[in-house]
């Protein structure tokens, strides 16, 4: 039996992140999806500390994360997940509204996996995080033990 990863969203819009979720449960994707609203909390998830210090060790499966988060925004997220050795080869896609150019540029610069803008249309939405559950939850593989 295949060991599911956990999912790491992390959004601070309550309808996107229902959406998200119910995108993802009704591909019948197993994986745990856990839910994060700011930066400070992918950080604090990472390393299991604050409300997470109780965790199982590990890293997601994947992190969606929104660029434009209260505290800690998602390039800054980015930026300390990739100086991190422990979290640097956590596949991160960006799942943001963002269309700006720099912000584009600047995730990719920072090591993003991937870029998706959401699209404005519900289904479209929708169908969008399927499929990114779908690759990222299920088809990717990543080295054993997060490559150590």
């Amino acid at each position: 039996m295949v060991d599911l990863k956990t999912i790491l969203l992390a959004e601070d819009n309550p309808n996107d992140v229902e959406l998200t979720l119910r995108a993802l449960s009704e591909h019948n994707l197993a994986n745990r999806v856990v839910t994060v609203k700011d930066g400070v909390e992918v950080m604090e998830y990472l390393k299991c500390e604050g409300k997470f210090k109780q965790r199982k060790k590990g890293n997601p499966a994947v992190i969606l994360l929104d660029i434009k988060m209260p505290r800690m925004d998602g390039i800054e997220v980015l930026s300390s997940i990739r100086n991190e050795p422990a979290f640097r080869i956590i596949p991160v896609v960006i799942l943001t509204s963002s269309r700006e150019e720099p912000d584009l540029k600047r995730c990719y610069e920072l090591g993003a996996n991937a870029y998706v803008v959401k699209p404005v249309d519900f289904k479209d939405f929708f169908e969008a995080v399927k499929q990114l559950g779908v690759f990222w939850g299920l088809i990717n593989e990543l080295p054993p033990n997060g490559g150590k």
